[in-house]
């Protein structure tokens, strides 16, 4: 069955009748009654027997709409509104020429109507065209590299963005000054026209204006008409205090113009953040890494750890492994509500050339160490390894 004998059908067959069910019928209800009709009409149950295998269509087609709970709504209101004889859907004598059909006796025109729209969505024909306004301008990207000092403080930034740009001259109408669009003398303003198609109308967009209803008799002699022209434009975008790595900023109405008086479109700025030589980033908190002596990490220390806005003292309590993390609070990246934490992260220094002092002492250190760290492990015997 084709698009059109199926929205025929649709106002032909009550297919509540065809259940045997009441109109409010749940639908576990109209469930059964299928069940029931289509095993005794089945096929295989009635070999040979034509008026039993029609039957049988008759009541999948029925259950193939009232069983889907979209479906049947909207074969209900297609049923309400013959039944009231479509009340402003077209009435009577529809200037497009659209041809009528009869359903149940009730005269529909399927040319002037809003009706296709709802079968547009079910059967996936052309919907009702109705005026096309002015499209809404394109959506730009752009890509900005700044400092990681800029992306934690924010800061402004001069941009140039080549495209169409609203006409200076028309002030984007694409009308010449003076002048305004007039109603397109085809489709009288509506912005769409009527085809035939078999015994139906289908509603199309207007050829002469394009679906928008106007047309411009004397067009704009810079833009052509159009509304738009080619620029470069100059403004600045702000970038907000601690903006990530490839953060997407949006500014709203500075993407490209829209035709003859649309909105623009938006501007998407992506934001690269040059890599620091102290700071590493983690979410909205910042990493640094802390070179401590071997003296300080073992006795303990107050060491000054570099911040965003100054230095700060961290203190180092005595045995501190190498590798060991501390936070900071509110010493991080800015962000909607307060700060992020810096996490400083120790690392114990090994220094690669000694004085002669230093070995002497540490010689010294090492004669009065007690225990191997390496006790566990089970490899050495008879005390702490030597040189």
């Amino acid at each position: 069955m084709n698009t059109e004998d199926v929205k025929r059908e649709w106002f032909e067959k009550d297919y509540y009748k065809i259940l045997g069910v009441p109109k409010n019928s749940s639908q576990a209800d109209i469930k059964k009654a299928y069940r029931k009709l289509a095993q005794k009409f089945h096929p295989d149950a009635n070999q040979g027997n034509k008026d039993a295998e029609e039957r049988f269509k008759e009541v999948s087609s029925a259950y193939d709409v009232l069983g889907d709970e979209e479906k049947r709504k909207q074969y209900d209101e297609v049923r309400e509104m013959a039944a009231s004889g479509f009340p402003g859907f077209g009435g009577q004598g529809a200037a497009s020429g659209g041809q009528r059909v009869r359903a149940e006796g009730v005269p529909f025109d399927f040319g002037e109507s809003d009706f296709g729209d709802l079968f547009g969505g079910l059967f996936g024909g052309a919907r009702g065209a109705s005026r096309r306004q002015p499209s809404r301008g394109n959506d730009l990207e752009t890509e900005v590299r700044i400092s990681f000092d800029d992306a934690m403080r924010g800061t402004t930034i001069p941009l140039s963005i080549p495209g169409p740009a609203p006409c200076p001259t028309c002030a984007g109408s694409g009308a010449e000054p003076g002048t305004s669009p007039v109603v397109c003398p085809k489709c009288h303003g509506s912005g769409s026209i009527a085809v035939n198609q078999g015994p139906f109308s289908i509603a199309q967009p207007c050829d002469q204006c394009g679906g928008s209803g106007r047309v411009i008799e004397k067009p704009c002699k810079t833009c052509r008409g159009t509304g738009t022209v080619q620029k470069t434009r100059k403004f600045s975008v702000r970038i907000p205090p601690g903006v990530k790595d490839g953060a997407r900023i949006r500014v709203s109405g500075r993407g490209e113009s829209g035709g003859r008086g649309a909105s623009a479109g938006d501007l998407y700025v992506r934001v690269r953040v040059e890599p620091h030589k102290v700071f590493g980033r983690k979410g909205n908190d910042l990493t640094v890494k802390l070179p401590v002596t071997y003296s300080e990490a073992a006795l303990g220390a107050n060491v000054p750890v570099p911040t965003l806005n100054g230095a700060v003292t961290l203190k180092i309590p005595p045995g501190t492994a190498s590798g060991r993390t501390f936070r900071v609070k509110g010493k991080g990246a800015p962000k909607k509500k307060g700060q992020g934490d810096l996490l400083v992260t120790v690392d114990v220094d090994v220094p690669k050339k000694l004085s002669k002092e230093e070995k002497e002492l540490l010689s010294k250190l090492r004669e009065a160490e007690k225990e191997s760290p390496r006790a566990h492990l089970g490899v050495e015997k008879g005390g702490r390894g030597r040189q």
